[in-house]
């Protein structure tokens, strides 16, 4: 979105345009390149051009490389362009010995050991079974699959390669993928899609309840409601967090700054006020990454929602916050005492 541009051939950098809010329209980056054949001696200069016509919103990017006014290449892309590309050679990255270096090769090594998600199950169903019962924690254990699922089948859309979902006890669980992301478009789509999979379970075991009467459903129908209405807190790394993050980083970075320290703010009263020294401790691993995140606004290589992007994103996220609340309040609104703990919860 700042307009930074930098062209590279054969990995080193040949021309720059600095970053500014109103980079795009036409441009030129001419460079010159050492040239030599067979004949000569000595390598001569050869001048080359690349034209672009670039524009932001919707992002679209034409492109004609030239030499003495001949056409070599050219080309378009657009965001679907962006969201498929991959690099045609990754950055070799320098690699020091240290304890924290050590400790990330360590926990990829244990990623890679399948045996490592069924010990997880394990520990979440005996944690959570200890909380209520064996079977509502099998119950809980499903809707946080699917809810993990929801992020697995939108990474897939996108065409990323995924390593599976992996259950934390107390924590819920971690969908992960070895790709990264291209554009603030996708990050939207993958974090809103787990806890829309959750309102999606949540509607099902709440039609279930209708239709047999079993306080069980209804249960599973509340509490796995607010445990995705709590995954939609605006604040990092929460999913609310990323979808917050990303339209307001694609509007302004200024705003997109003041929007994420807005949703920390939130964060640090719901903790201290309910005294959730879990949810303190991810606001401050979420407020890690906003800063990150501004420092590096303008070498930031995600393509920005554009203005129906961030328009459908905001309402695509108050309508599945709204349809959890609904959940949750109908099922208070029956009178049982269980049933009714979500949104005393809420109320707090």
């Amino acid at each position: 979105m700042a307009g930074w541009q930098q062209l590279f051939w054969d990995n080193a950098v040949v021309a720059v345009k600095e970053a500014s809010s109103d980079n795009q329209g036409s441009y030129t980056h001419e460079f010159e390149l050492l040239m030599q054949t067979a004949q000569q001696t000595e390598a001569t200069p050869v001048k080359i051009s690349l034209k672009i016509d670039l524009n932001w919103q919707p992002f679209s990017l034409k492109y004609q490389l030239l030499h003495e006014q001949k056409v070599l290449t050219e080309g378009s892309r657009n965001s679907k362009d962006i969201e498929q590309q991959v690099p045609v050679k990754p950055a070799e990255v320098q690699r020091k010995v240290s304890f924290i270096g050590l400790a990330s090769l360590g926990f990829k090594l244990l990623k890679s050991v399948k045996v490592i998600k069924v010990v997880l199950a394990g520990a979440s169903i005996a944690a959570y079974s200890w909380l209520f019962s064996f079977q509502f924690a099998l119950a809980l254990i499903a809707c946080l699959v699917f809810h993990e699922y929801g992020h697995i089948k939108a990474m897939k859309h996108f065409g990323m390669k995924t390593k599976g979902i992996y259950l934390i006890p107390f924590m819920g669980g971690l969908a992960m993928s070895d790709d990264k992301i291209n554009t603030r478009w996708q990050d939207v789509v993958i974090s809103i899609m787990g806890p829309c999979f959750g309102l999606l379970m949540s509607i099902v075991a709440l039609i279930a309840y209708w239709i047999t009467g079993e306080t069980f459903f209804a249960g599973l129908a509340a509490f796995n409601a607010l445990l995705n209405l709590f995954n939609l807190l605006p604040i990092l790394p929460l999913d609310g967090g990323h979808i917050l993050k990303s339209i307001s980083f694609s509007m302004n970075s200024t705003m997109g700054l003041v929007a994420c320290i807005a949703g920390a703010g939130i964060g640090v009263y719901l903790s201290y006020s309910l005294g959730l020294a879990l949810l303190g401790f991810m606001l401050l691993i979420g407020s890690l990454e906003i800063v990150f995140e501004w420092k590096t606004r303008h070498q930031s290589h995600l393509l920005p929602l554009d203005r129906y992007g961030q328009l459908f994103a905001t309402a695509w996220y108050f309508l599945t916050v709204g349809a959890l609340i609904a959940i949750i309040w109908a099922l208070a609104g029956t009178g049982d005492e269980i049933l009714g703990l979500p949104l005393k919860i809420l109320q707090s």
